[in-house]
């Protein structure tokens, strides 16, 4: 199987269910390699490292879609994102996320703390109602969305009663991300960006009218000191991504981190009793089973290099991040969760310029609901089969069945 060939498998679902014996195959074909004409796929930790610092690659922005896709503006889940920092570059990117960045302050998001552990206490009331005398609950759908979801709606400002309008509308969003989706899911994207999109177009007015300590209001106040900084069209996008990426990553990390104690009881052990760090369990789930799996670059310099392979203008790098994750050139034995590894490192929230803002947040949602949860079910366990949801980019489960004992 040649790259071309490992690129296509990934995308489709059998791929996507297990990418990680694809992944292998890439490394052994070579860190970078030519993936068919203006393609490269970069498996290896240190070069995929290296194109997400490096502002010679760029992401694909809207100008540059419109070119490749065929209906690109047919797609209004396509263009909102374009809107977003996600899809743009410099110096678009900085401007904007200087503007965000300047109410999003990593001071905010540790002062969230305690109210991240009384949510944390609150859901797991919940939760221990819905599975007493042994019924089988959802972690998925009680907690691992309802957490993150609570957590970045509260910094925003949105009102509680809203708050379960969001898991099904940002699923169907995420298809725009991937790098092919079916006509049929795009058309359920443009429809919850639609729908996400006039949501906030209504919570912006109605904070700027009566402006609160959260950050829609700070957000509409920057936008309205100087639209030359953050316009309103940019304004509305970029509120709809910090709600989506502000839960669908994390609740991906909840899931998938469960998912992995429950195979490993002997990490399990360790994180309920505090043996295990709980950043240290964090950062080895962020490595050896990605919320992000994959994103991409285009070569826009002369002379490009990845590795020892010539980037050309105008190609396009697939950066498996998944792969890099796991390369073993940089985790020995990475194949195996150990959740005591040291200088883990992952690059699952990226690098550079384009490093995720949610990250210190997700971390911190992480690191103090895990050993809560595992604390107050001692006989927490499997009910099922866990559902993954059909996805590259964006890893994570559909469902996973528990019981609390």
């Amino acid at each position: 199987m040649d790259s071309a060939a490992i690129i296509e498998q990934l995308m489709t679902a059998g791929g996507r269910e297990d990418p990680y014996p694809l992944y292998r195959r890439a490394q052994e074909l070579g860190a970078v390699t030519p993936a068919g004409e203006g393609i490269i796929m970069v498996s290896g930790y240190r070069e995929v490292n290296e194109v997400l610092r490096d502002g010679a690659f760029r992401v694909a922005d809207a100008e540059l879609r419109s070119r490749w896709e065929e209906g690109f503006h047919d797609h209004s889940s396509k263009l909102l994102l374009s809107l977003s920092l996600l899809e743009r570059n410099e110096p678009d990117h900085s401007r904007m996320r200087s503007q965000i960045a300047s109410v999003f302050t990593a001071r905010r998001v540790a002062a969230l703390e305690p109210a991240v552990a009384a949510a944390v206490d609150r859901l797991l009331d919940e939760m221990a109602e819905l599975g007493a005398g042994g019924a089988e609950v959802d972690f998925m759908e009680t907690f691992a969305y309802r957490l993150p979801v609570t957590v970045i709606c509260e910094l925003l400002g949105v009102p509680t009663a809203d708050r379960h309008l969001f898991r099904g509308l940002a699923a169907d969003l995420t298809a725009a991300l991937e790098p092919i989706a079916p006509e049929d899911e795009l058309a359920k994207a443009d429809g919850a960006a639609d729908e996400l999109s006039d949501y906030f177009t209504s919570l912006a007015g109605e904070r700027q009218a009566r402006p609160q300590d959260d950050l829609v209001s700070a957000l509409v106040q920057v936008a309205a000191a100087d639209p030359g900084r953050l316009s309103g069209r940019e304004l509305l996008a970029n509120l709809v991504l910090l709600l989506v990426a502000g839960f669908e990553t994390t609740t991906n990390l909840l899931g998938n981190g469960l998912s992995l104690l429950l195979d490993h009881p002997g990490a399990l052990a360790g994180v309920r009793s505090g043996a295990v760090d709980p950043a240290g369990y964090t950062e080895e789930v962020l490595r050896y089973d990605s919320p992000v799996q994959v994103t991409s670059r285009v070569s826009l310099g002369n002379g490009l290099k990845i590795g020892d392979l010539e980037a050309p203008y105008g190609w396009m790098s697939f950066l498996l991040i998944g792969a890099a994750n796991r390369d073993p050139q940089r985790y020995p034995d990475p194949d195996r969760f150990d959740p005591t590894r040291r200088d883990s490192r992952p690059l699952s929230f990226g690098g550079g310029a384009h490093f995720c803002l949610g990250a210190q947040l997700a971390r911190l949602e992480s690191t103090l609901a895990m050993p809560a949860l595992l604390r107050r079910f001692p006989a927490l366990a499997r009910a099922g089969a866990p559902t993954r949801r059909d996805r590259w980019v964006l890893r994570g489960y559909q469902s996973l069945p528990i019981t609390l004992g």
